[in-house]
């Protein structure tokens, strides 16, 4: 008799271990449904990829680190709303002279309408009231452009 009841229990703790098992697989695969639905999400909108380049004044080098190390919340705010992510900036020295190179990435539909938006954001031209004073616009940078666009050249996901 306690033999039986001993088998019970076992086999009670098996049934338990099992459908812990079960559960955690299916709460896997439900995960992993849910990230390749919002993979082909992401996937399905074109991201359009962005590089320039600008020069900057030495005497000002300084004062543009410090700048982007403290951005403001208000002009994040706007680059955000306006379907820009993953924004770098990078300072390079050639030939003794300083040039900024930028990248960024923007996800949404209508590019020359967000860049809109971002000109005519208060903040954002009290923003550039400060940097632009930093930089030197480059020789062959189109009209009505203050960063000269780079051509990607080399992609790969």
């Amino acid at each position: 008799m306690l033999k039986q009841r001993a088998i019970r229990i076992g086999a009670g703790f098996v049934l338990v271990a099992v459908g812990f098992v079960l559960g955690l697989a299916a709460h896997s695969q439900w995960e992993n449904l849910q990230a390749s639905e919002g993979n082909k999400e992401v996937a399905a909108k074109k991201v359009m990829r962005v590089g320039q380049v600008i020069g900057l004044r030495p005497e000002k080098k300084d004062y543009y680190i410090q700048l982007h190390a403290n951005t403001w919340p208000g002009v994040l705010k706007r680059i955000h709303d306006s379907n820009i992510r993953n924004y770098s900036i990078y300072l390079a020295e050639l030939d003794g002279k300083l040039y900024l190179f930028s990248y960024y990435e923007y996800i949404g539909d209508d590019y020359e309408a967000d860049m809109a938006k971002i000109a005519a954001d208060p903040e954002t031209q009290r923003w550039w009231k400060e940097t632009d004073p930093c930089q030197i616009r480059l020789p062959g940078t189109p009209e009505g452009k203050w960063w000269k666009p780079i051509p990607e050249v080399f992609h790969t996901d």
